[in-house]
């Protein structure tokens, strides 16, 4: 237990740094390691890392897919080297690889390395973008431009708080059930035998409570904008369901492919699978939202 509270002590300093230095490159860099590790803990888990060179290829994606937003946002360059056009030269080296190595490398492994690396570079991007996108038509277009770096700090906070803290309620509720002695239930046996049905409605409901929590302290420190606090409820409340099956889902690998954990980067908590398998689908979720004036409106600037 020790170990894990130092662990996630130090990895709680590095969130708050880089949410600190969110306009800078340093997150840029610390999102794009992240994807990259998970992308090598993935593939190493359903036995993809034999595969050298498109390994190597699906991380240089996913480091690339990181980085390129910084110069994009903040520098205004790179116009030509899209995600189109960096996009499709992966797409086209993934093909060449697959036909020189066609003997030994099925069509199901060329898909699903392909997909695997697309679909967790875009989850990990969509926190970056809600980090630096801050032009006119960005998330937080309707924020002051004064005010749109803290409403983007805002929605960082919140975004991890609602993968990470579900887990929290659920876990208090869950073991408040069994010390009352009350009977609990396992939807999930084979799955996550100890997530119960009690502490999942208890993790849905605190969800959504910290999040308006959050929020309020925010509002209360620095009234730079407007909350749609019945949004966020609701928001958090789906956000521990979406959360879920994230890890729901990266537990189910797991148990197919015959590991314990994804990798030993932190230790006591795993690798970076272990724990951003919630957030990669609650950061796009919420993401989704504020790009649509679903939690953020007008400004008190």
């Amino acid at each position: 237990m020790s170990t894990r509270i130092i662990s996630a002590a130090v990895a709680l300093v590095a969130a708050i740094v880089l949410v600190a230095f969110h306009s800078t490159i340093l997150i840029n860099l610390a999102v794009g390691a992240l994807s990259v590790m998970s992308v090598y803990e993935v593939f190493k888990a359903v036995g993809y890392d034999k595969y050298k060179h498109q390994h190597i290829a699906c991380m240089a994606f996913a480091g690339i897919d990181a980085i390129y937003p910084f110069f994009l946002y903040r520098l205004h360059t790179l116009y030509f080297f899209s995600y189109s056009f960096y996009l499709g030269i992966f797409v086209l080296a993934m093909c060449i690889l697959y036909l020189r190595d066609h003997k030994e490398l099925k069509y199901t492994d060329f898909f699903g390395m392909t997909g695997i690396t697309v679909l967790l570079s875009y989850s990990f991007g969509t926190l970056i973008k809600l980090a630096q996108d801050n032009s006119d038509e960005g998330i937080v277009s309707c924020v002051a431009p004064v005010a749109r770096g803290r409403a983007q700090v805002y929605l960082i906070v919140i975004s991890l708080a609602a993968a990470w803290l579900a887990d929290s309620g659920a876990y208090f509720v869950g073991t408040f059930f069994n010390k009352t002695g009350r009977e609990v239930h396992h939807p999930w046996p084979e799955i996550s035998p100890n997530k119960t049905l009690e502490g999942l409605v208890g993790g849905v409901i605190t969800n959504g409570l910290i999040l308006v929590i959050t929020s309020l302290v925010f509002d209360l420190v620095n009234p730079a904008f407007k909350v749609r606090y019945i949004m966020v409820f609701l928001a958090g409340m789906a956000a521990a369901l979406i959360g879920l099956v994230g890890d729901l889902t990266a537990s189910m690998i797991k148990r197919q492919t015959g590991i314990k954990d994804y990798g030993k980067i932190m230790p006591g908590h795993g690798g970076v699978m272990d724990r951003f398998d919630s957030a990669l689908l609650v950061v796009p979720f919420i993401y989704y939202l504020a790009s649509q004036g679903l939690l953020i409106v007008g400004t008190n600037i």
